[in-house]
């Protein structure tokens, strides 16, 4: 699932062309990813100006001139400026100048009117300040990986950047957020913002499905310490990376170097 550095990419690739642009028609055909009447939230669409496109957690927000709708990728979303439209295109927004398209071969994804869902969302990661994180995390017995996962905790970590995290702060995916200590909670908070950092900087991880708004792949994939890594050796100790099941995702850490 494209998580915070892949959407950040896809909204860098895509707002400064989109804004000022005018929605001419739209059509959508997945009942997956637009539920409900697809005409109504298609003729809402129609006619209105793009005024902006921001990323918030791991939703695409475009604001209009009048209202707001919120794109997900789900698990193998595309957003794409003047791509070629396929059998998985189930969304075509035609513009002033161009088209836009929405392209989901697995349809978990969603094109939805209005931000409630964004609404329900935690801090920014790379907003959020050491001391209310360090705080956020005192106050939770949970285990530190599905907490992180958690986007009432924080906003846009998934999969791959929680376990890059975990490793680069030497953290135990099943330790208890409120036991670590000072220390150990300020190397997570820094590890997430250095983590993030750098996938952006490398434009996300194309692991899968995931590309930029002109299909332009990442390569964050080839710097990855941990997640997708089972079997091999620890960039740190040698020791094989290993891997486990928690919360329903399989969760890669070096066995050695990240301690409860």
């Amino acid at each position: 699932m494209p998580e915070l550095p892949e959407v950040e990419t896809v909204v860098r690739s895509l707002a400064s062309r989109l804004a000022g642009r005018q929605i001419v028609s739209v059509v959508f055909t997945s009942r997956f990813v637009t539920p409900g009447d697809r005409k109504k939230l298609a003729a809402r669409l129609t006619g209105r100006k793009i005024e902006s496109v921001r990323r918030r957690g791991k939703f695409i927000v475009i604001t209009l001139d009048q209202g707001t709708f919120v794109v997900h990728l789900g698990m193998t979303g595309k957003l794409l400026l003047d791509g070629v439209r396929n059998d998985h295109t189930h969304g075509v927004f035609e513009l002033d100048r161009g088209v836009l398209l929405y392209e989901d071969p697995r349809q978990f994804g969603r094109v939805e009117w209005g931000d409630r869902r964004v609404a329900r969302l935690g801090p920014e990661p790379l907003e959020i300040g050491l001391q209310e994180f360090c705080e956020r995390l005192r106050r939770r017995k949970a285990h530190v990986k599905p907490l992180l996962l958690n986007q009432a905790f924080l906003a846009g970590l998934g999969n791959i950047y929680v376990d890059e995290s975990l490793f680069a702060a030497g953290i135990h995916p099943l330790a208890t957020a409120s036991r670590l200590s000072e220390a150990r909670a300020a190397r997570l908070y820094q590890s997430i913002q250095d983590t993030l950092s750098l996938a952006i900087a490398h434009r996300g991880s194309s692991i899968s499905d995931y590309v930029d708004g002109d299909g332009q792949r990442g390569d964050f994939q080839l710097l990855h310490h941990a997640y997708g890594r089972e079997g091999e050796p620890c960039s740190r100790c040698g020791t094989p990376v290993k891997k486990i099941l928690v919360a329903q995702r399989g969760t890669h850490f070096c066995p050695k170097c990240q301690r409860r």
